[in-house]
């Protein structure tokens, strides 16, 4: 045949037909040859001009096999060679056409051709990657359940379907008979974040069906895939490990309380949500159904500071329905997870001693007061509080509520100069609620050191004997031996008791206002001074109210 792009002159009857290729496609990845099918429209006209058919006008394209006698002689020569796209008008002589009603023998026809698609029984689905991410750890395989966006053009470049314009994935197994073979077959092998061509031959599509008035009988389509998600039936989770603290002491197990932080992505790396805008953790219990089911196991075996990477299949995730407007059904979620801390309920405070003095006669107790050096963090590090942010160091009184119950319990019996890390879980320090500048169901970890230590009383008492008080009492606190006792008589009294060791008066308050208080509880008449009998009624009352409240 004739691949000249001029017309020429009408054909005589010995002469081949003519062919003009006015609109020649940039690119033509294929030319019709004998034995493929094709599709394509025309017009059909004599020499003059009028029009004797056209396709265009009935609304369906031609189709056939090139080169079988099927078309007439003229017509199957004419389309060979031809790329889709193409427009060709092509003079058919009267010997290579044919003769009817229309048509009256000896007449050259002349028909305005475009190619709409080719294809043979030989092809296969053909596949062609436009992109692919660097890292591809898994590659769709038959049974996989994936989610993509396509286009979906015929072979002309004719758009017949997309999934973009729907605002949504296609979901779907593969390889299980739920798409057309054609797909089925070209998605095997595909990467989350991949887009690749997908051409498919009819008789691997719709066939001579077609689909609807968007695909006509024996259409070739071309996909153009977008892969968003991937994952089995069968899948578990997934755990890459990326960081792990150099020491570790324990591990979450269930029943724990954590917080962490986590940023939550899809598989293609586009975000869905993050703890981290919130400036706030994620707080719950470990295995106990207060998150996905994926979630809950993945939480399970870290360590304090351990940073890892968990995937979820959506069957322990959000399943088939999603939630709300943020995840699709049937996403894989992927969670990057910084674990700050976590406790459990039952924890006491832990305690480790990193410094002590090598003589330690004294250590601390309720009712002691108490000087002391303190750092307060996080357990990721973050410093919260500091007694060198102050002038002076915080003193307080062991066992009187005046810190958190953990810190109370962690200052307790140590010596002076003794260095000690205290780990004091929520329940324990601030709780649920936290405090300012302290996050809820924060784990605090002190670093104290204490500077001082005054040895305390009971509650309730400005002054006890640290052994048998004088017997008989009143003598030995009438040092002047004139049978009254004056407030600077007994303050002498009690300082001398103190001095020697005997006593001990109620540490951090004024020794002269407890002394003064002590003796207007003894001086019952208030006349400045007391006396034997005064002393000996105040021991019997209290000796009997002692005796009134045992009963």
């Amino acid at each position: 045949y004739a691949l000249n792009p001029f017309l020429r002159l009408a054909p005589g009857p010995l002469e081949d037909v003519v062919i003009d290729r006015y609109d020649i496609p940039r690119v033509c990845p294929r030319e019709v040859q004998t034995g493929d099918f094709v599709r394509y429209h025309y017009n059909g006209t004599f020499t003059d001009g009028k029009k004797f058919d056209s396709s265009h006008e009935r609304g369906a394209p031609f189709s056939g096999q090139v080169g079988l006698g099927r078309l007439i002689t003229g017509l199957d020569r004419g389309v060979q060679g031809m790329c889709v796209n193409e427009r060709r008008k092509v003079t058919v002589p009267p010997h290579l056409a044919y003769g009817s009603d229309v048509i009256p023998a000896d007449t050259v026809l002349v028909f305005d051709v475009v190619l709409l698609d080719i294809w043979n029984t030989e092809d296969k689905v053909q596949t062609r990657t436009l992109s692919k991410p660097e890292s591809c750890k898994r590659l769709v395989e038959a049974t996989d359940f994936i989610r993509y966006h396509y286009n979906g053009t015929l072979l002309n470049d004719v758009p017949f379907d997309s999934s973009h314009s729907r605002n949504g994935t296609y979901d779907t197994y593969v390889g299980m008979g739920y798409l057309i073979k054609g797909m089925d077959e070209g998605l095997i092998g595909m990467c989350v974040g991949e887009t690749r061509t997908i051409i498919i031959p009819p008789f691997l599509a719709y066939e001579e069906k077609g689909y609807g008035t968007v695909i006509p009988s024996q259409a070739t389509l071309v996909f153009e895939v977008l892969m968003i998600d991937l994952f089995n039936p069968k899948d578990d989770i997934a755990v890459v490990v990326k960081e792990v603290p150099k020491t570790c002491t324990r591990k979450t197990v269930v029943g724990d309380y954590i917080r962490y932080h986590y940023n939550g992505t899809f598989q293609d790396g586009s975000g869905f949500d993050t703890s981290y805008q919130r400036n706030s953790t994620y707080n719950t219990y470990i295995g106990m159904g207060y998150v996905i089911q994926g979630m809950d196991k993945a939480l399970q075996g870290l360590c304090i500071g351990e940073k890892r990477r968990v995937i979820l299949p959506p069957h322990m995730a959000y399943g088939e329905k999603g939630t709300g407007d943020i995840i699709p059904g049937s996403a894989v979620l992927v969670f990057d997870i910084h674990v700050i801390d976590f406790h459990n309920p039952k924890d006491l405070i832990e305690i480790k001693v990193t410094s002590k003095p090598e003589k330690c006669n004294l250590t601390s107790e309720v009712d002691d007061l108490i000087q002391y050096r303190y750092n307060c963090s996080l357990m990721d590090g973050t410093l919260l509080y500091s007694s060198d942010h102050y002038e002076k160091a915080p003193i307080t009184t062991l066992g009187a509520n005046k810190v958190i119950e953990g810190l109370d319990e962690g200052l307790r019996g140590m010596c002076v100069g003794e260095k000690r890390v205290v780990i004091v879980p929520p329940h324990l320090g601030h709780g649920e609620n936290g405090a300012k500048g302290v996050p809820s169901s924060a784990v605090l970890h002190f670093e104290l050191e204490l500077l001082d230590l005054q040895k305390g009383v009971p509650d309730g008492y400005m002054f006890v004997w640290l052994g048998d008080s004088p017997d008989p009492l009143f003598p030995a606190m009438d040092l002047n031996k004139d049978l009254s006792v004056p407030l600077e008589e007994f303050t002498a009294f009690i300082n001398i008791q103190v001095a020697e060791g005997t006593g001990r008066l109620r540490p951090g308050m004024d020794a002269g206002g407890i002394i003064k208080d002590m003796f207007n509880n003894q001086d019952r008449n208030r006349d400045g001074k007391i006396v034997a009998e005064e002393l000996k009624l105040k021991v019997e009352e209290d000796s009997d109210k002692a005796r009134h409240e045992e009963l």
